[in-house]
């Protein structure tokens, strides 16, 4: 008998993106074709997304939309979606990004060798998707294709960019298979899936970027500070089976140890002298622990002020920092000046 079972799931993990989610379904459901199902997890959602979910559904019979009792937390929902899911391929696209016209016809050509994972590209833009601020994300500029015996290479080549979820396609029947549960509360249940043992093998990386990527609007914003200096660099440096070399190369262990590094986030919002006091109290030490407490006590507005002088002088191409330095709400009219004297033009 023939296999009526839809060719890929695009699973979606919401909460409390009402504002954003319709877009996103939108661009997605204008390219359906009938091997493909659109999966809505949403975790209990306070806001409007029930009925801009529910919409949708209404014009499109192939949307699957489950509301949960409670939010798991995105791992948890993210696995569900995958749980819910007819595919034998699932797209664990995000609920605020857009795909680009074609993208979901180029992915179903990817899967016609039917590799176990597709890593899909993506490009950087502002929060209304008017302007680029990085194209491609994944600095590829032709299809890429990883065997099991390269696993290294791939991680080194690809584990910082798919920090976004967005570019992931992988074979359910694989995900099921491996560890989830050991990553739920990392926020990337997906980094955890791919890179744990054993490796995963015919890999195949998209280089034309098909998402587009609204920057500057995750939900973890605000936790950015932990995210990226603890549950990130934990993760990565759990994965027994890579070289420390290839580790550093994704990212440094401590990164809190670095002056600038304290600084952006400072500049952001995200370090406090709330954010020393949890996490830097009891590990600093020394001369890194008076340049926390320092930066900590930094004026914000200075802060931010700093940062968009540096990156206007010494760091001009990282228009994703710029971008988020000038939106950050600490940027007051010092830093617009700053940005307006060095010529910086971000829309």
């Amino acid at each position: 008998m023939p296999d009526l079972r839809p060719k890929l799931s695009i699973c979606i993990a919401t909460y409390n993106r009402a504002g954003f989610v319709a877009e996103t379904l939108d661009s997605i459901v204008q390219q359906l074709t009938p091997e493909v199902e659109l999966i809505v997890v949403d975790g209990a959602s306070p806001d409007d997304t029930r009925e801009v979910v529910g919409r949708m559904a209404v014009r499109c019979s192939a949307l699957r939309y489950f509301r949960e009792k409670e939010n798991s937390g995105v791992d948890g929902d993210y696995d569900k979606a995958v749980g819910y899911a007819g595919g034998e391929y699932c797209w664990l696209m995000t609920d605020d990004d857009v795909l680009v016209p074609g993208a979901l016809r180029r992915v179903l050509a990817a899967l016609e060798g039917r590799p176990n994972l597709v890593v899909v590209n993506a490009e950087v833009r502002n929060v209304d998707l008017t302007a680029k601020l990085e194209s491609p994300r994944l600095a590829i500029h032709a299809d890429l294709t990883f065997g099991a015996d390269q696993r290294e290479e791939f991680f080194v080549r690809a584990a910082n960019y798919l920090s976004f979820i967005g570019g992931v396609v992988i074979r359910r029947d694989a995900w099921l298979a491996r560890d989830r549960a050991s990553y739920y509360g990392t926020l990337f249940i997906h980094v955890g899936v791919i890179f744990q043992s054993p490796a995963i093998g015919n890999i195949k990386v998209i280089a034309q970027p098909l998402i587009m990527i609204r920057n500057g609007n995750a939900m973890w914003t605000p936790r950015g500070f932990e995210i990226w200096s603890f549950k990130w660099p934990a993760l990565v440096w759990s994965f027994t089976d890579f070289s420390e070399a290839a580790k550093r190369s994704v990212c440094v262990r401590e990164p809190w140890r670095g002056f600038k590094y304290l600084l952006f986030h400072r500049a952001l919002g995200s370090y406090s002298m709330a954010e020393f006091r949890k996490y830097l109290v009891g590990i600093a030490r020394g001369r890194t622990r008076i340049a926390a407490w320092a930066v900590a006590r930094c004026p914000r507005g200075l802060a931010n002020l700093a940062a968009v002088v540096y990156y206007g002088l010494f760091k001009r191409g990282s228009r994703i920092a710029l971008y988020d330095v000038l939106r950050s709400r600490h940027a007051g009219a010092t830093s617009r000046l700053a940005a307006c004297v060095l010529g910086i033009r971000l829309r």
